[in-house]
């Protein structure tokens, strides 16, 4: 599985991804063949290698003109998906502008419908962020990791005058993100910046086990006391083959005091807010007191509204937060035709080229209260007939 891991030295920004991109074996030329499909007249691109703080690295200058218009979500929308890119990077790139849009209008007090891109540049925000999304699906990146984010203070000007920072929009688009402060006084990561990398990351955190291939510097605009360079590892995921790899978030904590049926009703809202698993555990509390050890496995993004959830909804004074590395199956849902009805699976793919199915729990029990079928046989019934349906090999 090839990996892309960007390493937030001073930040990060649309035209330095591509440059660290490029710099990491992304031809230029491909790049400007994959914007070429946007259709747009109304830029060029200047590609040099320079030099920040004795760091070689790749600048990415997108030279918009003049008489470019502001455009609105929809006149984006229109230049987007009129395209001849990808729809996988189409659909991304909706999701990114979209997430843009609703943070600059919150922040202004207007609506996404009437929101002008000027403070992400407008044309460049779509060739930074088409050229981005264009540039990994080229570099066949299947998953992308991300460090945390530093954040510089100081000021810069808009066209709303003098913007405190980090941007408020950057600031608003990395809800979830792991960030950290900075003592350098300029900004560091930009609204384009935070919304491309926020949406593409599978994981936050520490360099991910890989074979490393290439690396990429991007240059930033400005000269600082730090290389002004986001940089890029590429390479192939270590460990099983076919076994994804990732980074998340376990959240515990002790309770002695809690009611068992608002533990249930904590677990439940937990699940419908995102948890990945949520585990009850008795445990022995001191002074001899009978308790549970309550733990929430979460993704990074998701780690902050969990706990903020466990002292809302609990009687807890403290929550634990440790970064676990979790290695999963690949897996697909399917829906399978059967004699009770459409029930739907999961399929797991081994990594000896097996597969596994597993029945959804509430659409077998449905189909027993209506059959009077027992349980176990709706699932072995399901199980032969997904394997049947979708040919798949069978696992021992």
């Amino acid at each position: 599985m090839r990996m892309a891991y960007f390493d937030c030295i001073a930040g990060a920004s649309g035209d330095m991804m591509l440059g660290a991109l490029v710099d990491a074996g992304l031809p230029a030329e491909q790049l400007e063949a994959e914007l070429g499909k946007l259709h747009l007249k109304d830029f060029h691109l200047h590609i040099k290698r320079v030099s920040k703080n004795a760091f070689s690295a790749v600048k990415v200058e997108v030279h918009v003109h003049d008489d470019a218009p502001e455009r609105h979500l929809a006149d984006i929308r229109k230049v987007v998906e009129s395209s001849d890119l990808s729809p996988r990077v189409q659909e991304t790139a909706m999701r990114i502008f979209s997430r843009i849009c609703e943070a600059e209008a919150a922040i202004h007090d207007s609506t996404v419908d009437k929101v002008h891109l000027h403070e992400v540049g407008g044309v460049d925000a779509i060739v930074d962020v088409c050229g981005a999304l264009a540039g990994l699906e080229a570099l066949g990146i299947d998953r992308v990791h991300v460090s945390s984010f530093p954040l510089g203070r100081g000021f810069v000007t808009g066209a709303h005058g003098q913007i405190p920072l980090p941007a408020p929009a950057a600031l608003s688009l990395l809800k979830g993100c792991p960030v950290t402060g900075s003592s350098i006084d300029a900004e560091l990561v930009t609204p384009t910046g935070a919304a491309v990398l926020s949406e593409i990351a599978d994981a936050f955190g520490p360099i991910p086990s890989m074979t490393l291939d290439s690396i990429g510097y991007g240059a930033g605009n400005n000269d600082l006391e730090i290389p002004n360079v986001l940089r890029v590892m590429i390479g192939t995921s270590v460990g099983p083959e076919g076994v994804i790899t990732e980074t998340l978030i376990q959240l515990e904590t002790n309770l002695d005091d809690e009611s068992p049926e608002l533990i249930g009703h904590l677990s439940q809202k937990l699940m419908a807010a995102g948890a990945l698993d949520v585990s009850i555990i008795p445990a022995q509390m001191k002074k001899g007191r009978p308790g549970i050890l309550l733990q929430v496995l979460a993704k990074p993004s998701l780690a902050g509204d969990l706990e903020h959830l466990l002292f809302h909804e609990s009687s807890t004074l403290g929550v634990r937060r440790a970064e676990i590395q979790r290695d999963s199956l690949p897996r697909r849902n399917e829906a399978v035709d059967t004699k009770f009805g459409k029930i739907r699976v999961k399929v797991a793919s081994l990594p000896n080229g097996q597969a596994r199915v597993t029945p959804e729990y509430e659409d077998c029990r449905k189909a027993a209260d209506d059959s009077g079928t027992p349980l176990r046989e709706i699932y072995r019934h399901v199980e032969h007939e997904a394997a049947h349906a979708l040919h798949l090999p069978h696992s021992h």
